[in-house]
């Protein structure tokens, strides 16, 4: 078998990941197919979800945390009348209860509480750790678990389509929403029980129109040799940055940004800030205080 020769590679991919994988195992196959030295992902998609999993290579993984704390978008549906231990198509089945006739009105009232900053139990089976374990692994070994309580934003639910037994729902929300727990929770609202039966991530901010790349794609490039097309696929660095304020400096405000210093300008935006040099260079990350003074935070070596 062929050691893989990984290179330095840095750039952001929009991967659609499939269903039955999780985002850790994605993430490595990636990995390999681009030969990277050094990757990491935006935030868990669970396994049965698919769609937009953003992937940082090389220097990209210093914004990964600013990605994992965005706005996120998903397509889900959801099965009424079943609650699995899970929350999702994936678990066992723990109850059944028969589903009400629930007229459009019903089920609008039923979304409102979940709407805003609320407060969210996670699924016991989820990547949270408690104890230094995930919650996952202690629900697989059978230990009693008491899942915690977690403040979240979810800014809207749309009502795609109603069924008898069946919803799909477009859920616009922050960073560390579960849909699965929305789902279980409209369903305690309705009475009747409910999970999640397939998801889709459409977008994560700053990547509101993506355009995804499958694993297949990707195969279908190296087994073509095509390297070079392969590596037009990845995004720059600065495209994870689009939605911070911008600091342009020149070339010697740079070198002093680069080695640490902290300069002044009272024009420039308050708060983080992403920084740029000549010719559009990403630089790196900085704080700006209520004086202008700009702190450097994170440096780029592209």
């Amino acid at each position: 078998m062929t050691r893989i020769q990984f290179r330095r590679l840095d750039g952001i991919l929009l991967l659609d990941k499939p269903t039955g994988m999780s985002s850790n195992a994605a993430l490595q196959v990636a990995r390999r197919l681009f030969r990277a030295e050094k990757g990491g992902h935006t935030g868990s998609l669970d396994p049965l979800a698919t769609g937009l999993l953003p992937l940082c290579f090389g220097e990209a993984t210093k914004i990964a945390g600013l990605l994992l704390g965005s706005a996120k978008a998903y397509d889900g549906e959801i099965v009424l009348g079943q609650t699995t231990d899970t929350d999702d198509a994936e678990g066992q089945v723990l109850l059944e209860r028969p589903v009400p006739a629930i007229s459009p009105e019903t089920l609008q009232a039923a979304i409102v509480p979940l709407l805003g900053d609320i407060l969210q139990r996670a699924p016991i089976y989820s990547a949270l750790k408690q104890g230094g374990e995930p919650l996952y692994v202690k629900a697989r070994r059978g230990d009693a678990i008491e899942a915690p309580e977690r403040q979240v934003k979810v800014h809207a639910i749309e009502i795609l389509e109603q069924q008898p037994e069946r919803l799909r729902l477009r859920v616009t929300c922050g960073s560390g929403t579960y849909i699965r727990s929305l789902a279980r929770d409209l369903g305690e609202t309705l009475g009747c029980g409910a999970h999640i039966s397939a998801l889709r991530r459409l977008w994560v901010e700053p990547f509101r129109e993506p355009a995804m790349v499958t694993l297949d794609q990707l195969r279908a490039l190296v087994d073509a040799q095509d390297e070079a097309a392969l590596d037009a696929l990845l995004l720059p660095l600065a495209a994870g940055l689009s939605e911070y304020p911008r600091v342009d400096l020149d070339a010697e405000q740079v070198q002093r940004f680069c080695v640490g210093q902290r300069q002044r300008d009272p024009s420039w935006p308050r708060g983080l800030v992403a920084v740029f040099g000549p010719g559009s260079a990403a630089q790196g990350l900085g704080q700006v205080d209520n004086s202008g003074l700009l702190a450097p935070q994170r440096r780029f070596n592209l």
